[in-house]
C-alpha cells in the first residue's frame, strides 16, 4: 500500500527531467511488476493444482477391488497425484487437487454409493495427504519424507476405522436400508475370519487401508524426485 502514494506523491513533486519523478515512476513500475508475477505465478499453481485433479480422477478408473479383504472398498492409486501435487504446491494445493478429483468423479461418473463413498474419499485422502505434506515442509530431508507418510498413513488408518465404524457405514445402512448384521454377512462371504464388527475392522479396514497406503507412500517416494523438479522449474520461471 505504500508504493501508490509514494509514487504519486513523488511524481507530484517532481518534473518529468527531475531524479524524483524518476524514482516515482520506477517505484510504480516496481508494483506492477511484482502484482503481474504473482497473478501469473498463482494461475500457474492453479492450472497445476487441476492438472493433477485430473490425473487422480483418471488414475480412479484404474482401481480394483480386494474381495478377501474389503468386499466394499476398492484402490487405486489417485493418492499420488495428491502427494505429489500437494509436496510442490503445499497443503492447500492438495486440497484442491482432491477436490478436483472428486467433483470430476461426481461430474463424470455420479455416485453408486448415496455419496458415502465420495465423502470416505475426500476424508481419507485429506488425512493421508496433509499431515504428510506439513511435516516434510518443515523437514525437507528423505527421512522427513518418510516420517510424514507413515504418520500420514496412520492418522488415515484410523479415521479410516472411525468413520466406517460410525459415519459412512451407519449412513450406508441407513440410505439402503440395511442391517451390521447384513453388512458383517456380505464381510464373511468374502472372507470366513470376519464375523462381527471387530474382526470386520481387524480383517477388513484395517489392512486394507494399510496394502493401500503403503503402496501408495512407497510409489510416491520413488517417483517425486523426478516429476517435481520439472515442474518446480515451470512454476518459478
Amino acid at each position: 500500500m505504500f508504493y501508490p502514494y509514494c509514487s504519486i506523491l513523488l511524481c507530484s513533486f517532481g518534473s518529468p527531467s527531475h531524479p524524483v519523478f524518476d524514482l516515482g515512476i520506477f517505484l510504480s513500475l516496481k508494483k506492477y511488476r511484482r502484482s503481474y508475477f504473482m497473478k501469473k505465478s498463482n494461475l500457474r499453481r492453479m492450472t497445476v493444482a487441476g492438472l493433477f485433479g485430473a490425473i487422480a480422477f483418471v488414475l480412479m478408473y484404474f482401481s480394483f477391488g480386494i474381495p478377501v479383504i474389503s468386499p466394499f472398498a476398492e484402490f487405486d492409486l489417485s493418492a499420488l497425484p495428491e502427494l505429489i501435487g500437494g509436496y510442490v504446491l503445499g497443503p492447500l494445493g492438495a486440497v484442491y487437487i482432491i477436490v478436483i478429483k472428486l467433483l470430476l468423479k461426481l461430474l463424470f461418473q455420479g455416485t453408486s454409493s448415496m455419496f458415502t463413498g465420495e465423502v470416505q474419499n475426500l476424508i481419507l485422502s485429506l488425512s493421508y495427504a496433509l499431515p504428510a505434506i506439513l511435516y516434510y515442509r518443515k523437514h525437507r530431508t528423505k527421512k522427513g519424507a518418510v516420517i510424514g507418510l507413515v504418520i500420514g498413513s496412520i492418522i488415515s488408518i484410523a479415521m479410516a476405522v472411525i468413520t466406517n465404524l460410525y459415519l459412512i457405514f451407519p449412513a450406508y445402512i441407513k440410505l439402503y436400508g440395511m442391517n451390521w448384521d447384513g453388512i458383517i454377512e456380505i464381510c464373511t462371504a468374502a472372507n470366513p475370519m470376519i464375523k462381527n464388527i471387530p474382526t470386520f475392522v481387524a480383517f477388513s479396514v484395517i489392512p486394507f487401508n494399510v496394502i493401500s497406503r503403503t503402496v501408495s507412500s512407497v510409489i510416491a517416494m520413488l517417483v517425486y524426485k523426478k516429476i517435481s523438479v520439472p515442474i518446480k522449474k515451470m512454476l518459478e520461471d
